[in-house]
């Protein structure tokens, strides 16, 4: 009789073991703070490139709700001229420090966040740059795999969009529309 009550214990411990192996993705909080953004300027006279590896972000698969925060300081240049340019000049990032994206998965539908696979989704939310917020909508993809998300994006910005004013003297050196590739692994937020 000892070994039956055994036998159903173990059988029960498994079956437990494999509900909560289950369980999905949908209703968890994931978080980084080592994602990246670069940015891209391709201008007449010359290309520009610069990645932030900290940027913080937040997805909520129960509202599919994120955020992001990147410190403008944080960005690094080829160039340390080029990177005290972008600081003191453009960006004024003693004045204005971060950018920040809060937005939505608005197709979440689409999204099997119990289910390993590649999805192409669109974000809208408010993009925050330089002190001035603007509605984006924006592409990107969410890779699920082995119970991890990954997000990318690449999409376009308009530097005149968030009143980053440029000198008629550079202005053949930095590129009207700013490419933003944004790349994130995400972990899940332990409560």
């Amino acid at each position: 009789m000892k070994s039956l009550s055994q036998l159903s214990q173990k059988t029960i411990l498994f079956f437990l073991l494999a509900v909560t192996m289950s369980i999905s993705l949908h209703g968890q909080k994931f978080f980084t703070r080592a994602g990246q953004i670069t940015f891209h300027s391709d201008a007449p006279l010359e290309k520009i490139e610069a990645t932030n590896g900290s940027v913080t972000s937040v997805l909520d698969t129960e509202t599919n709700r994120l955020q992001f925060a990147a410190l403008i300081k944080a960005f690094q240049f080829e160039k340390a001229l080029m990177q005290e340019h972008f600081n003191e000049n453009y960006m004024e990032s003693s004045k204005f420090p971060k950018a920040t994206f809060a937005g939505e998965i608005v197709n979440a539908g689409e999204v099997d966040w119990s289910a390993d696979g590649t999805y192409e989704v669109k974000v809208d939310g408010k993009l925050s740059i330089h002190g001035v917020e603007n509605e984006v909508s924006v592409p990107a993809t969410i890779v699920i795999k082995g119970g991890k998300i990954t997000a990318n994006s690449s999409f376009i910005v308009a530097v005149a969009d968030y009143e980053i004013e440029i000198p008629g003297v550079v202005a053949d050196n930095i590129a009207k529309e700013v490419e933003i590739m944004v790349d994130i692994n995400y972990e899940a937020l332990q409560q």
